[in-house]
């Protein structure tokens, strides 16, 4: 085992910790303020080879899977609503290359990022008012007419929505079948029919542009299915003859990999909060004596240090884990997400306890911090769903451990209620 990280990832975490204080860390004020998308930022970032096709790449050639982790983490530390402004255009490529063909991949991807020149951004929307967790109850609908198809339904939270240069919508074709009645769909800026609906104004990460999709009658090119005719009419053909399928093993193995990010991006806010709060306490005194040396201070700060540590470790290795294939069948990287919203959330509001009446001092910014913080409990997965997705992957893989028949250690980890990915 080597728990250091490696001259390239030093760099490459030094260059990201950079362009958070010297460009994020400015900007982030005003457009928390305004809720504004902050576009200069993300020109700047693409110019830089961060959040784009680029940075991309590089973080593909680190066999060890931490690149991504770090600019989350590094970024988050800058601004939160910033980093997913950033970074936020890589669900909808994501949804692109695991669903699509390769000529589909080719062209849709880079339309999701753009470059320094002409920025573009992407949108992944799945989540509607009655269908968050409860993803098999998806409203939207997709209806095959002629050469073409006809969406119709609303999404909602969704980042990126309505100024997207690319949309990939998640819509029912057949509802008999649940969630293998459903497929995905992109399109494009400009599409008739597509519109965004309300621009939700937010607790935090307010300089992420988060709204509704409306898609009244939107039609688009058969060729804009992902994966194409054949691959849906398979998919639907089993799902109609009751064939057990594995495409909800597969996509929940798919989100362990890429829930570790989203750890590493609740640890940015959480670190930036624990070394504002050294700074500030580190020249303030208490009864003559310096603020750090009281006891009651030090244990909390130790504690604070100690799970921001621990929830790192699990982040760091189920980023490992998903680089280098190996199945993560306990739910680690479930693990590294709830760990990491938890323990962010927690010092976040431990931390304004310890700074006291200033912590809620716009002028300061734990309270930003702090409104921040509470999302990573809530989307790509609420702590909740987090729970029920590690208890169920631990039973699994016991009763397998064990030598259990196949459809105990199924029964065993067979969602009982609907379940979010």
């Amino acid at each position: 085992m080597d728990f250091g990280l490696n001259d390239e990832q030093l760099t490459y975490q030094a260059e990201c910790r950079t362009f958070a204080r010297e460009v994020i860390r400015p900007a982030a004020p005003l457009h928390d303020r305004e809720e504004s998308t902050p576009w200069e930022v993300i020109k700047e970032a693409r110019r830089q080879g961060f959040g784009g096709l680029e940075g991309m790449q590089r973080a593909a050639e680190d066999d060890q899977g931490q690149m991504q982790p770090i600019m989350a983490e590094e970024f988050h530390w800058g601004c939160a609503g910033i980093a997913l402004a950033i970074s936020g255009s890589g669900l909808a490529a994501a949804g692109i290359a695991s669903s699509g063909t390769p000529e589909q991949i080719m062209r849709w991807v880079p339309e999701c990022f753009g470059d320094a020149e002409t920025v573009k951004l992407g949108a992944y929307a799945v989540t509607e008012p009655q269908a968050g967790s409860d993803v098999k109850s998806l409203k939207t609908t997709a209806v095959r007419d002629g050469d073409e198809w006809v969406l119709n339904g609303t999404k909602v939270f969704i980042t990126n929505g309505g100024i997207a240069d690319v949309h990939v919508v998640v819509a029912t074709v057949d509802p008999t079948l649940g969630t293998r009645g459903q497929a995905s769909f992109v399109i494009d800026k400009g599409t008739p029919g597509l519109s965004q609906g309300k621009k939700e104004s937010k607790l935090g990460i307010r300089a992420s542009h988060t709204a509704e999709v409306v898609l009244e009658d939107c039609r688009i090119p058969g060729d804009q299915l992902l994966g194409g005719d054949e691959k849906l009419e398979r998919k639907l053909e089993r799902g109609r003859s009751g064939q057990k399928s594995r495409a909800g093993a597969d996509a929940l193995a798919t989100f362990e990999v890429t829930r570790p990010i989203v750890g590493a991006s609740a640890l940015g806010i959480a670190q930036a909060a624990y070394e504002w709060t050294l700074e500030y306490l580190y020249s303030r005194e208490e009864g003559g004596a310096p603020l750090l040396s009281a006891q009651r201070i030090q244990q909390t700060l130790a504690d604070v240090a100690t799970e921001i540590e621990a929830a790192r470790l699990l982040v760091q290795r189920a980023s490992w884990m998903g680089r280098n294939g190996r199945p993560m069948t306990g739910g680690q990287g479930s693990m590294s997400k709830l760990k990491a919203g938890d323990v962010t959330m927690w010092a976040t509001t431990t931390l304004m306890d310890l700074v006291g009446p200033a912590a809620w001092d716009t002028e300061h910014p734990l309270e930003k911090f702090f409104r921040d913080a509470k999302i990573y409990q809530l989307f790509e997965g609420t702590a909740e769903i987090q729970r029920m997705v590690i208890s169920r992957m631990q039973a699994r893989e016991y009763a397998e451990r064990l030598g259990f028949a196949a459809e105990v250690a199924a029964e065993a980890a067979r969602p009982k209620e609907p379940v979010a990915v």
